[in-house]
């Protein structure tokens, strides 16, 4: 195992200091480091608050800032952070309007944001993210996992309580976008947990794992490698099969690279998959491409696909200022 790094069990302290002093402009630690918080709260507006194990960087602490959310509770490596940091999290960032927590559809994330949510003593309510549509329960999950369409949530329903969108409109529009996203990925090579020391799972050189989770978990088979092409489309079909978009649709693409995949890749794997929707009569009217929801190293990429509106186009062009997401309209 080759990795930056002192110790594996002070990895995830000293990375999480050097991203806060890289982003002091925008966001800051909380106490023993057990969350990352927007910088300045805004008073009477519902605070977003997400999280997970760590390893998939930005997701979800580069999320944090103005138009997505107000605190991320970074676990250790692919394990859920604990409920004592939501809690302590929310004590932070609810400013009155009470908290949404975006929550990945993993057993121990869930588990734990409920008792977080039980314990927090304030107004909380919970979306849970299930786009993979690679399978129904996982090493990790009961039912479908929450993976790169996570993020699409986190920004629509950002710029919605950027807004002033109170508690249960957010909870309705967080379940609507991931109710018209679905996601499926690809792993090329395996990942390397740094505790463990060796990779989460063994595959050839000519091979490829069809569905892979973001923790590394089988996916729907395991097939030798294919053209970026035929990958490709084998990808968006399980997608459109399983969202049943009408020819005319307007829909939102994310190419998610998760980690050890350049971005001359990505892009060519943008290419074939906007021509693949532009035969099914879809269009793509905003687009995403980049490392975003990443498995540590791990070689390989995910599509995601979220049908759209106008009303949610405006809600995905509104302005936004984290350390991983940034424009202005």
């Amino acid at each position: 195992m080759k990795k930056l790094m002192n110790a594996a069990d002070t990895l995830l302290a000293e990375s999480l200091d050097g991203f806060a002093a890289s982003h002091a402009d925008i966001l800051a630690l909380g106490p023993e480091r057990k969350f990352v918080r927007r910088r300045t709260p805004r008073a009477g507006k519902v605070a977003l608050i997400s999280g997970g194990g760590s390893g998939h960087e930005p997701l979800h602490a580069g999320f944090v800032g103005v138009g997505m959310l107000d605190a991320a509770c970074p676990g250790q490596v692919f394990t859920s952070p604990t409920p004592d940091q939501m809690v302590e999290a929310a004590a932070a960032v609810d400013t009155g309007a009470g908290c949404l927590f975006i929550v990945k559809n993993y057993e121990g994330d869930v588990m734990n944001f409920e008792m977080a949510a039980e314990i927090a003593g304030r107004d909380v309510r919970t979306v849970v993210t299930n786009d993979d549509v690679s399978v129904e329960a996982s090493t990790y999950s009961t039912g479908r996992r929450g993976v790169a369409g996570t993020l699409i949530v986190e920004k629509i329903v950002g710029a919605a309580a950027e807004r002033g969108r109170d508690l249960a409109a957010l909870q309705a529009l967080g379940k609507d976008v991931n109710g018209r996203t679905r996601s499926m990925g690809v792993a090329l090579s395996s990942c390397t947990v740094p505790a463990a020391g060796k990779p989460t799972f063994q595959i050839g050189e000519d091979q490829m794992e069809m569905g892979v989770g973001i923790h590394g978990e089988p996916g729907r088979r395991r097939v030798p490698l294919a053209a970026a092409d035929d990958i490709a489309g084998e990808l968006v079909q399980s997608i459109l099969n399983d969202l049943g978009l009408k020819r005319g649709t307007s829909v939102l693409l994310l190419i998610n690279g998760f980690g050890g995949t350049p971005a001359l890749e990505l892009y060519l794997m943008a290419n074939a998959v906007r021509r693949i929707l532009s035969a099914a009569g879809l269009t793509v009217a905003r687009g995403l491409t980049g490392s975003y929801v990443t498995s540590l190293e791990m070689a390989g990429c995910s599509v995601t696909i979220t049908a759209l509106d106008d009303s949610l186009v405006a809600l995905w062009d509104a302005p936004v200022h984290t350390a991983a997401l940034r424009w202005a309209m």
